[in-house]
């Protein structure tokens, strides 16, 4: 019983990362692309994500309590700057093996500062934040026994 509990929580918080995850990317996609157009007349705020970030931004339930755990009595600026630099390496890897295996990377990065379309360093300081974002929802989720 004991470990069929352990099993749900599991599930349940990799699906709670995972949903936050595409969940910043539509809201983070809608804005840019608001943003970037040429006129605001368009307010219809379409943001978009990709299947295969499901899983990507599931794994954080796993990497990011281990991570934080290393890092929780680091200053907590270098912590940020190390979560976007973890995330950047993430996004660099999943973007060359999801080219690998289906053809394309979903994000391909065509302006900005890039790397090979896969990573984007002029994101970096977003990535930052979203890595604040990460940090206070697994404070949560740990005070009320989810992580």
């Amino acid at each position: 019983m004991e470990k069929q509990i352990g099993t749900k929580k599991r599930v349940f918080s990799f699906i709670l990362y995972a949903g936050l995850g595409i969940t910043t990317e539509v809201f983070f996609t809608a804005f840019v692309d608001l943003i970037t157009s040429e006129s605001l007349d368009n307010l219809a705020l379409r943001g978009y994500s990709y299947i295969w970030m499901f899983p990507i931004y599931g794994v954080t339930s796993i990497a990011f309590p281990i991570g934080f755990e290393i890092l929780k009595k680091w200053n907590r600026l270098l912590r940020y700057f190390t979560y976007a630099v973890v995330i950047l390496i993430v996004e660099l890897i999943a973007g060359f093996l999801l080219e690998q295996t289906t053809g394309s990377c979903p994000w391909e990065y065509q302006v900005g500062w890039h790397f090979g379309g896969y990573i984007r360093f002029d994101y970096l300081p977003l990535w930052m934040l979203f890595g604040a974002i990460i940090e206070e929802f697994h404070r949560f989720n740990r005070s009320i026994g989810i992580a």
